[in-house]
């Protein structure tokens, strides 16, 4: 599915920009439509783009490469929508955009989203009054926040720039902790700034048969971990996400010489955190995957329906999943980094790891404690 072009910046997939008229002259997407040197077309306040064919989601590849530039009318900052049933690492969703301009086949958006076209908020001052008034409110409180939950935190930053906006704000935020997840090579921007460890660049990671096959319009494994390793040198603390973890003959090396190559590359020291989870997916995902990618066989294997109403691995599989790669994990990595679940059962940490996240206080403040929140 892909080919030797590289996509370590995917925002090069864009081809034309829509701005809404009330933030056309505004200095901000003044300078993203400079920077894109891209045609661009007004459109009315809470409009839609023209010129993408065809019914959702079988024109959301049409629909990446049009980006509308809009305001936010909503909140920008919210909870992560977890799931009672299965453990929560009590993350904060910081709301950028919507859609990217990557094409992963597991991608939940395709399922949780209904427009093709990707979406940027340029009233990032806005936003950042939305965090400072959460910060000032709850004094006491730690944020971890992240903001990959409707979009990639890097892929459109050649155009927006707006890690630095977000690195310098919260350099300063002594009760918060930004993390920064991508699966492209966008590092440009987090050169020279004064961070002071307060943001986090995260790279979600797979075995290398599965970031060539599904992962579409990616940075390849190699463009990853040498991101990571530059910012690793700029002094950033670094986050890895094996999720989702898939099913393919000859996982367990693929797993594995990901990993050996994860600790050959990036200092070990300077890892936070590394997340696991498996494939799990919503229902209607699986017809628009095979719709849209006709050669993809993840969705094509036994699975049963979660507690949260997702299709999942059964049990015995996913354990049998993550003990080879927690165990492998463990192999290399510092003792500070802390290794955890995401959405998992008590049970599966028991089994797994042989312990369960409350006896350590829970995932929260497992995660706080490893950046010293």
């Amino acid at each position: 599915m892909k080919n030797n072009q590289s996509w370590k910046d995917p925002a090069k997939f864009i081809k034309q920009i829509h701005v809404e008229e009330s933030i056309l002259h505004s200095p901000y997407t003044e300078e993203i439509l400079e920077r894109a040197k891209l045609p661009y077309t007004v459109i009315a306040d809470r409009g839609e783009p023209s010129g993408i064919d065809g019914t959702y989601p079988l024109n959301l590849g049409q629909g990446k490469q049009h980006l509308l530039l809009c305001k936010n009318r909503g909140h920008f900052f919210k909870p992560c929508p977890g799931t009672k049933e299965y453990r929560c690492c009590d993350y904060q969703v910081l709301n950028i955009g919507k859609n990217c301009p990557m094409d992963c086949v597991y991608c939940i958006l395709q399922a949780y989203l209904n427009k093709p076209w990707l979406t940027f908020f340029v009233n990032s001052d806005s936003l950042l009054q939305e965090m400072q008034r959460a910060f000032t409110a709850e004094p006491d409180r730690v944020f971890r926040i992240g903001t990959g939950e409707f979009t990639d935190s890097l892929a459109l930053d050649s155009l927006t720039a707006l890690s630095r906006k977000l690195v310098l704000f919260m350099a300063d935020q002594k009760q918060a902790v930004l993390e920064l997840k991508t699966k492209s090579a966008v590092i440009q921007n987090l050169e020279n700034l004064e961070h002071k460890g307060r943001t986090i660049v995260a790279w979600s990671l797979n075995a290398t048969k599965v970031m060539q096959k599904e992962e579409i319009r990616t940075a390849t494994l190699e463009e990853r971990l040498h991101g990571a390793a530059q910012c690793a040198k700029w002094g950033y603390k670094l986050a890895f996400h094996f999720d989702p973890i898939i099913d393919h003959p000859g996982w367990e090396k693929g797993y594995e010489e990901t990993i050996k190559r994860l600790y050959t590359v990036v200092p070990a020291e300077q890892i936070v955190w590394i997340s696991m989870g498996a494939l799990r997916y919503l229902p209607s995902l699986k017809a628009i995957g095979v719709d849209r990618f006709a050669g993809t066989k993840i969705f094509f294997q036994e699975f049963i329906e979660g507690l949260d109403n997702k299709k999942r691995y059964f049990r015995p599989h996913r354990v049998s999943l993550y003990k080879h790669i927690y165990d492998t994990l463990k192999r290399f990595a510092a003792p500070s980094t802390v290794i955890y679940f995401c959405m998992e059962s008590d049970e599966i940490w028991q089994e797994v790891m042989g312990y369960v996240p409350g006896e350590k206080g829970g995932i929260p403040v497992m995660l706080d404690n490893a950046v010293n929140l």
